[in-house]
Order: C-alpha cells, then structure tokens, then sequence
C-alpha cells in the first residue's frame, strides 16, 4: 500500500447534507496524517472545474463529498489518473457508500480514510459513461425528472418517497429488449436495474451485483401490471426471499438494452441518457479508499 501525502476534498454543498457538514468534515481531517485541500463547492456547475484543479496538483487522494449523482458524476475525471478516490457520505441514499461499508456519518467515513486501505473496484458504464453504482430504467428517472427543486435537501429521504408515490400512480410498466442476435430477449417489465453494485435508492435490490465481480448485471422486474414492482421493494427492504420471484438477471461484460418506448435512463439519481444503449463493465478501473473489513473477504484486496 503506497503512502498518502496529500489529498484534495470537494463537497458539493448543494446536496442535502453537504453545506452543513463541511465544516465538521474539515475539523475532522485535522487528524489525518497528510494534508487535505478542501473545497466547498455550491454551485453544482463548478464541481468538475473544481476537481480539475485539484487534480492538476497531483495529490495521492482525492475526497469528494456529496450524494451517489456527485460521486458518478466526477468520477470519469478520475480514470487514468494515479489517484485514489475517497467518499463522503452527504446524499440522501448513498448506495454507493454503502455497497463499500462505508459508515453513513461523516466521522465514521473520515476514520475510513485513516484506517482503511485502497481497494480496486470496477465501474458500469453507459455506452461511454461511467458511473458508480447503478443505473436504472422506469419509475426512478421519471422521479429524477420531476422531483421538485430542493425537496431531498429539505425534507429528505421522506420528502423523496412521498413525491415517489405521486409518480407511481402515473407510472406504466414497458417492453425491453435485453441482448442481440439469437439470445436477444423480449420481456414485460416494472423496472430495470443496470448495476455495478447491489444498493440502489439506498435498498439492497440487486445481489448479484458486486463492484469487483468484472460483470455488469442487468435485473428486470417482470410483469404487467404494478404492484409486482411494489411487491419486489417491500420484499427487497425486509429481505424476504420473494424479492427474486419476479426478477431476471442478465450479467456479462457487455450488455445491448432497448426498450418499447424508448425511455430515459437515471444514472444514480440523475437522468443522463436514453435507450437504446449499451451497459458495459470497466473492471478494476480505480482505486478507492474502503474500510478493511467490509463487504468481501481480505483475499479480494490488493
């Protein structure tokens, strides 16, 4: 394990908990062993700016802070550079986090960073972007795209599922089309999951799904009517063992999905493409800072 003499922190201080919390974040890396070059970011749009100016000063880690949408969004700036990622928990859901074992405060998190060792992960990608954790098709971008304007920063994971269940009522289930050539697949579906890791809006909804397995998997919620999706996310929170009754998963390194309609595509919380596309899988592509003691055994650490 190379030794970390500097780091950079950019938090997004537009995300639910991120202002708030980057004060207390600083006053805890006090205690860190190397100095941290922090930056609170308010304005969403300078946040890659801001990362590039920290990467030009070539530090050995880099912290970013915010929800999974931040964490995916600045993460293709880290490919190919020699730096390690580390994670701030200040989202709402924070799957991503939680699929390391990351702890869900701030002081548990900063602890990660000095107790913890660099852990090679993949990435899913969406044709030519990457993203952290999962990508997904039906009623999460059409929550993306109309949620209300800072209501997650107000009111929370609360405020997010109540203006979840409005959407619900209007939402309709669609046709995919999963593969090519003679595999290539047609199925009525409620949603569609393309993930990296098994957490998305926070729940644990995808087991096959782990961010070191060199696989990209591609879930789909079967069925026609929408109470299976219902069914599949009750079953999913108290992990009953009917959450994979009506789901198929699809795994490889390359994965063709079209859907009847078309239908834009969330990636992390946030809507940033449209099918069709193709899911792939970057594997081993960074590195990031992880508790020694997580979700796999120490003979998948490097």
């Amino acid at each position: 394990m190379r030794e970390i003499k500097s780091a950079a922190m950019i938090v997004n201080a537009k995300s639910r908990r991120g202002q708030a919390l980057f004060k207390r974040a600083c006053a805890a890396m006090e205690g860190l062993p190397y100095t941290v070059d922090a930056h609170a970011v308010e304005d969403p749009r300078h946040l890659e700016r801001t990362v590039r100016r920290a990467l030009a000063k070539k530090p050995d880690l880099v912290i970013l802070g915010g929800g999974d949408g931040t964490i995916s969004g600045l993460v293709d700036l880290l490919v190919g550079k020699d730096v390690i990622l580390g994670v701030l928990p200040l989202g709402t859901a924070n799957s991503f986090c939680r699929t390391l074992g990351i702890p869900m405060d701030v002081d548990g998190a900063i602890d990660v960073l000095r107790t913890g060792r660099p852990r090679r992960i993949d990435l899913g990608m969406i044709d030519d972007d990457y993203y952290a954790n999962c990508a997904a098709m039906g009623i999460s971008p059409q929550i993306a795209k109309t949620v209300p304007h800072g209501l997650k920063k107000v009111l929370g994971r609360l405020g997010y599922l109540g203006w979840a269940a409005y959407q619900f009522m209007r939402f309709r289930p669609f046709t995919l089309i999963i593969g090519e050539g003679e595999t290539q697949e047609r199925l009525r579906v409620v949603e569609v999951r393309i993930s990296n890791g098994p957490y998305h809006g926070g729940t644990d909804l995808v087991d096959a799904a782990e961010i070191d397995s060199g696989e990209i998997v591609v879930q789909a919620v079967c069925g026609h009517v929408k109470r299976r999706l219902v069914k599949n996310w009750v079953a999913s929170v108290f992990r009953h063992k009917s959450r994979h009754e009506d789901t198929r998963d699809f795994r490889g390194k390359s994965i063709r999905i079209q859907t009847i309609p078309p239908l834009p595509i969330s990636i992390d919380g946030e809507v940033l493409a449209k099918t069709p596309v193709t899911a792939r899988i970057a594997a081993g592509i960074i590195e990031v800072m992880a508790p020694i003691e997580g979700p796999v055994s120490a003979a998948d650490w490097g």
